[in-house]
């Protein structure tokens, strides 16, 4: 069933399109606050490419992992650990849902949030060599009280710090 729906999440990449367009629209009328550690979201990160796709079932969420250009040729190379300075990740998440017409099938429902990490290891010495941000919801509103919700996150990553950090395992690709 994981597998079916990776394969179903692919081919819904055209929905992720379509609803990245609109929230791009609702961007331009209300500009989005930075994150209260100074981040904000990278400039065209909606055109970036697809490195990998994920479905959690514990909160039933569907995610599609985006990169910036050094992100992607350091995925597609196999160079990840360490990702290379200047990387930037995108994690785009949704709620999932049945698809109306294909039972079998999960489909994202409303956006949950947008988060980001951006690999600059002196910037960021103290949480990892990353910097986190993430906004909630189609409104993106800034995620965290104030700076330190970054060690929220980096806490979180840290089962993974021996793969620097990154849950994402990039898709493979013939």
């Amino acid at each position: 069933m994981r597998f079916l729906a990776t394969i179903l999440l692919f081919l819904t990449i055209g929905f992720v399109h379509e609803t990245v367009a609109y929230d791009s629209a609702a961007s331009e009328k209300n500009a989005v606050q930075p994150a209260p550690n100074g981040i904000s979201i990278p400039a065209g990160y909606k055109d970036w490419r697809v490195i990998a796709t994920a479905h959690r079932t514990d909160n039933n969420t569907l995610r599609v992992i985006l990169g910036n250009d050094l992100a992607v040729e350091a995925a597609r190379s196999g160079k990840t650990n360490p990702w290379p300075e200047g990387a930037v990740l995108a994690k785009i998440v949704w709620k999932q849902k049945n698809d109306e017409n294909w039972a079998a099938a999960h489909v994202p429902a409303a956006l949950a949030h947008a988060e980001f990490m951006i690999k600059d290891s002196k910037k960021y010495a103290g949480t990892g060599g990353w910097g986190y941000a993430r906004w909630i919801g189609m409104d993106q509103k800034p995620y965290g009280k104030d700076a330190n919700f970054a060690q929220e996150c980096v806490g979180c990553h840290t089962p993974v710090k021996s793969m620097d950090y990154v849950f994402t395992r990039p898709a493979p690709l013939p």
